[in-house]
């Protein structure tokens, strides 16, 4: 918040996306932070991996996006994240997301509950028992009527082509992985990403959709799998489903 406040200094990664010296600055902060509270899992984070620093995934590992919503961020959008998931045998098995933005905290208790609770960037960080913590959950839509949440800065022509072919009623914009906390929230039903993601990207926010009763599955219907070190951890297109579809 104080970079965003101050001004943001972008610079362009090898693959021309835009990184920001909060981007880098957070992700030290989130890595010395798992090396002290679990120094045997591994971490594979986005800004060292953009760096080259790639390892093959163990079983275990967290994943990190440091500040996922960066075109968000440097635009002064309040749609930016911090998303750190933890995958067991290739699924998410633990998410946290935080909004500071909208002073928003989101993480899973277990793997059928999930909280939200406001937190203050500006404030000190209170313990986490003392955290005024709401447990969420998906929505059944309303007479099979949709809501969609789609990404703002990455609507492409095949995403729109869902939303006719699914006779979506009502959408809504929105950036970085708050589109999984609206679903997760029962704020709306579906978000298709048929546009590029990385795993990074999608982990925390899919163990939370997942917990409150969603699901996140590929074209084929298939739940997302991560650790895909062969495709340099890519995600195929997929569907985030607050509740998954019968048929």
């Amino acid at each position: 918040m104080r970079h965003l406040h101050a001004g943001v200094d972008v610079q362009r990664k090898q693959d021309a996306s835009p990184v920001t010296a909060a981007d880098l600055e957070a992700e030290q902060v989130i890595l010395s932070a798992l090396a002290e509270i679990a120094p045997d899992v591994q971490v594979i984070s986005e800004e060292a991996a953009s760096a080259g620093d790639v390892a093959n995934a163990a079983d275990r590992f967290f994943l990190v996006d440091p500040l996922d919503g960066t075109k968000e961020f440097i635009n002064k959008n309040s749609d930016f994240t911090v998303n750190i998931g933890l995958i067991q045998d290739g699924f998410p098995v633990f998410g946290l997301i935080y909004a500071p933005a909208h002073a928003e905290f989101y993480a899973t208790l277990s793997p059928d509950e999930v909280v939200r609770a406001p937190l203050d960037p500006s404030a000190a960080t209170p313990a986490f028992n003392d955290l005024e913590i709401e447990e969420i959950t998906t929505r059944t839509p309303a007479n099979g009527s949709l809501t969609a949440v789609t990404s703002r800065s990455h609507l492409d022509p095949a995403t729109e082509r869902f939303l006719v072919d699914h006779n979506i009623s009502q959408t809504r914009a929105a950036g970085s992985s708050i589109k999984f906390c609206l679903l997760a929230n029962g704020q709306a039903d579906v978000y298709p990403r048929l546009a590029p993601t990385m795993e990074w990207d999608t982990a925390a926010g899919d163990a939370i959709l997942r917990a409150a009763g969603g699901v996140v599955v590929d074209e084929s219907h298939v739940p997302l799998r991560y650790g895909k070190k062969g495709a340099d951890y890519r995600n195929p297109s997929f569907i985030a489903w607050g509740r998954a579809p019968s048929s």
